[in-house]
């Protein structure tokens, strides 16, 4: 697969790329709330502290629990053009902006009621002098919203800085006005029907013909429109209001997302029209004659997300399915080779469109769509239908590719750019699978995570992420295994997985006081999973589903005796979380807590050694009974030293030959490599990537959840490539807190050289290599502020900081 270019033009470009981004970090720090430093006596709101001077507004009579959609709209008059003009807006559940017409911003970013939200943003150089209409259309999906929408109702604020030459803020004295869209409707769907776990949210149905054309424009004619009233819980408040409340507001903490248009590459197959590619080249129209069915299957030729846009004119009685597919489906619900669409049929979630015979029309759907094959299923009525344009705008997070890893060897390339477009399509506000559930797990979010700062070094996501989990904590002291969701789940070896998170974040960035903030939440969870360990020192009698991997042999991937016993896979991903744990707490001072969990490691280690190594066969067994055998147990005694260090090479070769172990799948291939770096056998890796290179040969262009019928097409826990590329061929990772001493420890396995570049806090690190037989040579740039070790051939040379010349 070559790179693909993701964009090729853009949406708002200028004010996207530069002035939001800046208003955000730079306005983001104002208040918005009360200046009061205590909280006063009396009904006078605003003499509270953290409250804001808006209040919530929503749809006087229509019902603010089901799927709506309300569009909002103020007009205003300036008489000169202000140099700032400064607004903070949020709505429940998402909302889209619009200033004369034009399109800003959406939001708010993903997050749960008691940290709810809002942007800001200065639409300054978005205003004219005279009349003005600053709109908002806001969407609740109700019963079918996705699980990750967490909502208390429907409703919309925004609160202008007192220095705005006009009053914009929300409330019940606001100039605003509001009408429920009738031409909006929701398309529920269930897991049932697309063949899989499904909780992404439902499709969307656009009623042209009652549907509030023009609304977003000045000379539009409100008249009819409704005064809005204030929703139930109607004041606005920030974390650590007096009273009680709902939506406490906190400011966006990552960019906005970007938004770039993006073309078609193709049309697959049309049926019904001998039909031209000038409508997705943006080059004209394609008339659909009146009463006929048409079917038009469009490939945009790598997998992409966003929200696509629809243009279309005439056509009165008519109607537009719009289906959205990772991939093609063969009579038998196989794949196949996904660049190959003949005899194969789609399947997927959809929109409708009902178009009115109006011209100009155009529909852009509020719900995330994942795809690479689109199909447009089109019949028409009496009048013929033009579809004027359609488009996708890729809409992710903007991460950039910072990082470089170049070789002479094509397949490592394109492993490379498949793992970072996976990664990118997984991105959004926060880390999710794109197309069947759109939820962060800690699981899937570790690995993300560590793939982002390796190869963008923007945090931002990761912290974000980090700290939602810290919020979905339960009361029994562990983290939800995915956040935010409104479904609960709980999966206690994923809040292990979150305290290890924290060791990543420890290690590769300088904030300690970031990570300060989690010593009470990794606390609970290792105080949870202590009370878990009896007199045997194993953690028995587990609750909740303990996911290790989907492997076979491992029943809905829990290792054997997690639910019923003792597992030794389970006990040692313990003991890898305190060992974790203690290294974040001794280098912030908590040598108590820290003396304690490495005391109860080494128990636990000690005992799952006593119950559960088979010495004629030198590996772990899964339970004391010693029955059965996995990669993922042995892989985690390398990872924890149950195994000393001079035996861990002959394990690892064991891990890798024996083919009657329970073997791991691409998602725990990631802790496969690091104990293959560990345990000195890092020359292997790239000899090892069948399960990437296969999905390559089958036409997948991002890695997929699972190794064989894969349900997801792309699920960013299989990016790791972008990762152990930097860290195990490269050989590139810290030797100690805050990335300050760094290691470079190449393996080259096939490779004759590469170049790589990662980002670090203090700059770039550059490692430039080449072998011959034994011998190397190249170049060394560590960043300002750093030292680091070169390791290569049993031997050590101390690196400083800048350019070093490597010959040895």
């Amino acid at each position: 697969m070559k790179k693909q270019e993701l964009a090729i033009g853009t949406v708002n470009k200028f004010y996207l790329s530069f002035c939001l981004l800046f208003c955000l970090s730079i306005f983001s720090v104002l208040s918005q709330e009360s200046v009061v430093k205590i909280n006063h006596e009396g009904k006078e709101f605003t003499q509270l502290k953290h409250a804001w001077t808006s209040q919530w507004i929503t749809h006087p009579t229509e019902s603010t629990l089901d799927a709506r959609k309300f569009l909002f709209r103020r007009t205003f008059d300036l008489k000169a053009m202000p140099e700032k003009f400064i607004v903070h807006l949020s709505a429940d559940n998402r909302y889209r902006l619009f200033v004369n017409g034009r399109y800003i911003i959406s939001g708010p970013s993903s997050s749960d009621i008691n940290n709810y939200r809002y942007e800001t943003i200065d639409i300054a150089n978005e205003l004219i002098v005279g009349k003005n209409i600053i709109a908002a259309e806001v969407v609740n999906f109700g019963e079918y919203r996705k699980a990750s929408s967490m909502t208390f109702q429907t409703a919309f604020i925004l609160q202008g800085e007192k220095s705005n030459p006009v009053d914009l803020n929300t409330g019940k004295a606001s100039k605003w006005k509001v009408i429920n869209d009738e031409g909006f409707k929701s398309i529920p769907f269930v897991s049932d029907s697309l063949r899989g776990y499904y909780a992404a949210g439902p499709g969307e149905k656009l009623i042209s013909k009652k549907h509030q054309w023009g609304w977003k424009e000045i000379d539009y004619d409100d008249v009819n429109w409704l005064d809005p009233k204030l929703a139930t819980v109607e004041f606005a408040v920030g974390r650590g209001f007096l009273y009680g409340s709902t939506w406490y507001l906190v400011p966006r903490s990552i960019p906005f997302l970007e938004e770039s248009e993006q073309r078609f590459n193709k049309i697959a197959r049309s049926v019904g029209i001998d039909a031209n590619d000038d409508f997705i080249k943006g080059k004209g129209s394609i008339t659909i004659p009146p009463n006929k069915k048409v079917s038009l299957l469009l490939d945009q030729s790598h997998h992409t997300i966003g929200h696509p846009e629809l243009k279309y004119s005439k056509g009165k009685e008519s109607q537009i399915k719009v289906t959205y597919s990772e991939a093609m489906y063969e009579k038998d619900w196989k794949k196949g080779n996904r660049n190959v669409v003949e005899g194969k049929h789609i399947l997927g979630y959809y929109d409708i469109i009902e178009p009115d015979g109006g011209m100009n029309r155009e529909f852009k759907p509020f719900g995330q769509k994942t795809y690479r094959f689109v199909q447009l299923d089109i019949e028409t009525g009496e009048e013929d239908l033009l579809i004027d344009d359609f488009y996708g705008v890729y809409t992710a997070y903007p991460f950039k590719e910072n990082a470089k890893f170049k070789t002479d060897n094509e397949v490592l390339t394109q492993i490379w750019d498949a793992s970072w477009l996976t990664l990118r399509n997984s991105a959004v506000e926060s880390f999710i699978d794109p197309y069947y559930e759109q939820l962060q797990y800690v699981g899937d979010t570790r690995i993300e995570a560590i793939v982002s700062i390796s190869v963008d070094g923007d945090d931002r996501l990761m912290r974000k992420a980090i700290e939602m989990f810290d919020n979905s904590r339960l009361p029994s002291g562990l983290t939800q295994s995915r956040y935010p969701s409104y479904i609960v789940q709980v999966i206690p070896t994923y809040s292990l997985l979150w305290v290890n998170m924290l060791h990543d974040y420890h290690m590769y960035k300088n904030d300690d006081e970031f990570v300060k903030k989690f010593i009470p939440g990794m606390k609970t969870v290792i105080d949870w999973w202590t009370a878990k360990v009896d007199e045997s020192d194993m953690p028995t009698n587990m609750e909740w589903w303990n996911f290790t991997d989907w492997a076979q042999g491992y029943p809905n991937g829990i290792p054997p005796g997690a639910d019923d016993g003792y597992s030794a896979s389970v006990a040692l991903q313990f003991v890898k979380t305190l060992q974790n744990a203690a290294q974040i707490f001794r280098d912030l001072g908590y040598n108590e807590e820290a003396d304690r969990y490495l005391e109860l490691e080494k128990r636990i280690r000690q005992s799952v050694v006593k119950n559960c190594f088979v010495t004629e066969k030198g590996m772990f067994a899964e339970t004391p009974n010693k029955k059965q055998f996995s990669q993922h147990t042995n892989i985690m005694a390398i990872l924890t030293d149950a195994v000393p260090k001079e035996d861990q090479k002959a394990l690892m070769h064991k891990i890798l030959d024996d083919k009657d172990l329970i073997q791991t799948t691409i998602y725990y291939k990631f802790y496969l490599f690091e104990a293959l770096q560990k345990s000195g056998l890092g020359n292997l890796y790239s000899s090892l990537l069948q399960n990437w290179t296969n999905q390559l040969d089958q036409g997948l262009t991002t890695f997929a959840e699972t190794d064989i019928n894969p349900r997801s097409e792309c699920h960013a826990w299989s990016a790791s490539p972008n990762y152990h590329f930097l860290k195990v061929v490269a050989g590139i990772y810290p030797l100690s807190k805050n990335f300050e001493e760094i290691a470079i420890e190449p393996h080259f396995g096939d490779l004759k050289g590469f170049e790589a570049v990662m980002p670090h806090p203090n700059g770039d690190i550059v490692v430039n290599l080449k072998k011959k037989g034994n011998k190397v040579k190249g170049e060394i740039v560590l960043p300002k502020g750093t030292t680091g070790i070169f390791k290569f051939n049993n031997r050590e040379i101390k690196l400083t900081e800048g350019l070093q010349i490597i010959k040895q």
